[in-house]
């Protein structure tokens, strides 16, 4: 029944209820049903997110909405519960919680949200001395500290702008600055989550240290207790390489929800009703066009034929005219008109070229081949005659001064 009633709900209510189920363990330890049932509703969300693909590698920070932007930390709020689950195969536990971190980082370095001395040191292999080592983590603690500070004057920023809004709508119902407020407040929200992101990515670099450090303790008793025990050394290395093997399949399926992710929908509709929890993703759903009913339901289907049903069939009509196809079919028509006009373009080309039609063009200029020829060879020779007769200048010779 719990699973149905987590299948039925919104992907903004499964992020809420995942969310304060995490700010519950991070302040204090938890049960672990709890904590089973946060990482539920987070591998949900994702699955959800994935469907309704509202992250694309073409995007940038700035064109995520700010309703989807608090879906980003959705793999850090997984991994850090992950991480609180208290099972034998501790190993297995931290490989897919780091798996999940780095799959976080990527993304954000993806949408450029990761620090620019984040990336020297990535792409510099780490720090490698003690004072490197040092800087960085006192440089990861003043980002921190930043960023709690600033949510925190965000947060009093907000309720002071609550207590002043709720003051002047009972002094006064309407106020010209009412716009202004809801814009300062989405900027304010926008501000809030990339804060959120950038305090998650310094905690997620510590965790993720951290981790790595605790997996490489734990995997150096294993081997010590492997050679300790000999026979049992074989089985141990197979369901290692397997175990292994496994994570790297369950990591490849998880990045590719960001790197290709599943069959998006198509459906806008449908897309928002999942969102806001009025239909599931693994619902049917057909793009079908129902068409608009107007006028009385009695009337519909049938022709009128009194003048008291002719005007009852004209009641709330559109003050337009209602379209006679779809877009699919006008662009069917408009489609058959091109061929046509294609093919009969085909046809003239063809009669253009074809040989009667270069028999016939040549054959109209052949018949007065030799009355041209005659005609114009009297106009050379008239004309020939008249500059023996004014030779060049002849008529210039009194506006000359020697003329």
């Amino acid at each position: 029944m719990g699973e149905l009633k987590m299948q039925e709900m919104s992907l903004p209510a499964l992020f809420e209820q995942a969310r304060k189920i995490h700010t519950i363990a991070s302040e204090s330890s938890v049960d672990q049903d709890l904590v089973k049932k946060g990482c539920e509703l987070l591998r949900q969300c994702e699955e959800m997110v994935s469907k309704l693909g509202l992250f694309s590698l073409n995007e940038t920070k700035d064109d995520i909405s700010t309703a989807n932007l608090k879906y980003i930390l959705v793999p850090y709020y997984l991994a850090e519960l992950t991480e609180k689950i208290a099972e034998d195969g501790r190993i297995k536990v931290l490989k897919t919680s780091q798996a999940k971190l780095k799959e976080f980082i990527s993304f954000c370095e993806t949408m450029e949200l990761v620090p620019d001395e984040e990336m020297e040191t990535s792409k510099q292999g780490g720090a490698n001395t003690f004072a490197d080592r040092r800087a960085k983590k006192i440089a990861r603690f003043k980002r921190q500290r930043v960023a709690e500070a600033k949510l925190l004057e965000l947060k009093e920023r907000k309720e002071r702008r609550g207590r002043s809004t709720k003051a002047s709508a009972l002094s006064t119902p309407v106020e010209s600055g009412e716009d202004d407020v809801l814009d300062d407040d989405g900027e304010e929200e926008r501000e809030a989550w990339f804060t959120t992101i950038s305090l998650a990515l310094s905690k997620a670099f510590d965790l993720l240290e951290m981790l790595s450090k605790e997996e490489e303790m734990l995997s150096a008793i294993k081997e010590k207790q492997l050679q300790d025990g000999e026979k049992e050394f074989s089985q141990l290395v197979l369901d290692e390489r397997t175990e292994k093997v496994e994570t790297w399949h369950r990591d490849a399926a998880a990045r590719a929800h960001y790197t290709k992710p599943a069959a998006p929908i198509t459906c806008a509709t449908f897309a928002q009703d999942v969102i806001e929890g009025r239909a599931n993703v693994s619902q049917a759903h057909e793009h079908k066009h129902q068409p608009l009913i107007f006028g009385p339901a009695s009337l519909v289907g049938r022709n009128p034929t009194t003048e008291r049903e002719k005007i009852a069939a004209q009641v709330f009509q559109p003050h337009y005219r209602l379209p006679t196809m779809s877009i699919e079919e006008a662009g069917l028509t408009e489609m058959n008109m091109m061929n046509e006009w294609q093919e009969r373009n085909v046809k003239l080309m063809e009669e253009a070229n074809s040989s009667w039609h270069r028999d016939a063009t040549k054959s109209r200029p052949g018949e007065e081949d030799e009355e041209d020829d005659d005609a114009a060879q009297d106009k050379a020779r008239a004309w020939d005659d008249w500059k023996d007769d004014n030779p060049r200048g002849a008529g210039n010779k009194k506006l000359t001064p020697c003329g």
